[in-house]
């Protein structure tokens, strides 16, 4: 089944007034880091050992950070850019951004346990990143671009809203993140409530491996949409 086309009313449609609502999401330049190669280094950032439920701390797949660091390379949005990964966890995100060329990457998380096995990864790939201990809703720091996979909310209602509140704030330019696509209304509402556009949302692949104790079944395929969301005027 296709994607749904928002109709003028909707909450999606208004945050991508003046662009094209649905826009082919361009490859990132294989001349760089090839995609294999790039979702290999990926794949070797460990995943989350004994990871916090709350909190949510699910590693985000390798082909899906591969695609989302891929898009904002493409645009742009990563070569001599600064960069945070919000909610960085073990930092497939923000290690990738600095692969992949990134002037400046700052990863933002508040598990010193993750961020230990980050700075571990980054070491291994020879990417420098610069890792803060804080709760996203604390850390003040202004980028070019904001990457991140958020809690989804499923524990805590609403607990992607401060990542969402702070991505908006401290991008110049851009904002590149994964959602549940129930969400879909409520972050275009909260785009056009920051002066924000949607640049382009799409679905992409995900399923939800089994690593918390609630979990039944080995994997689950869930509904996770790639947004990009502009908050520069200059666009």
């Amino acid at each position: 089944m296709g994607a749904r086309v928002p109709g003028p009313r909707d909450p999606v449609a208004k945050a991508s007034a003046g662009s094209n609502p649905a826009p082919r999401i361009a490859r990132g330049d294989p001349r760089r880091l090839r995609r294999t190669e790039l979702v290999r280094r990926l794949e070797e950032v460990p995943e989350f050992v004994d990871g916090n439920a709350r909190l949510e701390q699910v590693a985000t797949p390798a082909e899906a950070a591969a695609e989302l660091l891929e898009t904002a390379l493409a645009a742009g949005d990563l070569v001599d850019r600064t960069v945070a990964d919000l909610g960085s966890g073990t930092g497939r995100l923000a290690i990738g951004a600095a692969l992949l060329g990134a002037r400046h990457v700052t990863g933002v998380e508040i598990d010193p346990r993750a961020i230990r096995v980050a700075r571990e990864a980054a070491a291994a790939n020879g990417a420098a990143v610069e890792w803060e201990e804080t709760d996203v809703r604390s850390w003040n720091g202004h980028v070019d671009t904001v990457v991140m996979n958020p809690p989804f909310g499923a524990q805590r209602r609403g607990a992607d809203r401060p990542f969402l509140d702070r991505a908006f704030g401290a991008a110049a330019h851009a904002v590149y993140a994964f959602e549940l696509a129930a969400s879909r209304s409520f972050i275009a509402r909260r785009a056009v409530e920051r002066g924000a556009y949607v640049e382009a949302m799409r679905p992409v692949p995900w399923e939800l491996p089994r690593v918390f104790p609630h979990h039944r079944r080995e994997r689950v395929p869930i509904a996770v949409d790639l947004w990009v969301i502009r908050t520069d005027k200059q666009r």
